[in-house]
């Protein structure tokens, strides 16, 4: 059998999480959106995969990580930082492959996302009209109390900035992760 076959084979679970994560980052590239069709049967597929390999106390961990995922990204989606499929996807990883790679994936997703951000930034030759945004959205953050009057003036602003669907830096971070910490081997 090939290595890689093996691989595949003995470590189907992070392959397959693999396979939805550059599915759900070529559909955000394309349309901005992380599509529900996609994310709620990633996660319950791995609550009932969980429970399957490791009964009651599997799927109690797999809610935990689910939740956990979720929460790493909720407070930026409440306030108009990023969609609510990029909450799901990295609430599926959760399901799928449990809170301290959730943990690690979330970290490695946040580097990528950090130096894409960056990288458009630096592109776009507008480093102050980005810098005038960042601060205005801070400033917000701290005297706007209101997380829904916060969310509508992000999605009044959105028209204008220059947007990084981030089911591509949670793609290329979690599978750098996966690669990195030999899950992929």
């Amino acid at each position: 059998m090939s290595t890689l076959l093996q691989a595949v084979t003995e470590n189907w679970t992070i392959w397959f999480v693999t396979v939805v994560l550059i599915v759900a980052a070529v559909i955000d590239g394309m349309i901005l959106k992380v599509p529900n069709w996609l994310t709620f049967p990633f996660i319950i597929c791995g609550w009932i995969h969980c429970t399957i390999q490791g009964g009651m106390p599997g799927l109690g961990w797999s809610l935990l990580a689910t939740f956990a995922g979720m929460m790493m990204l909720l407070p930026l989606r409440n306030v108009g930082g990023m969609g609510a499929g990029d909450v799901k996807l990295l609430a599926g990883i959760g399901a799928w492959c449990g809170l301290m790679v959730t943990l690690k994936a979330f970290a490695a997703t946040a580097i990528v996302g950090g130096i894409m951000a960056a990288f458009m930034i630096w592109k776009s030759g507008d480093w102050v009209k980005h810098y005038a945004q960042a601060l205005t959205i801070l400033n917000e953050w701290k005297t706007v109390r209101n997380p829904e009057e916060l969310s509508a003036i992000a999605r009044e602003r959105k028209p204008t900035m220059y947007l990084l669907p981030y089911g591509i830096p949670m793609a290329i971070g979690t599978i750098m992760y996966f690669a990195a910490s030999g899950m992929m081997a």
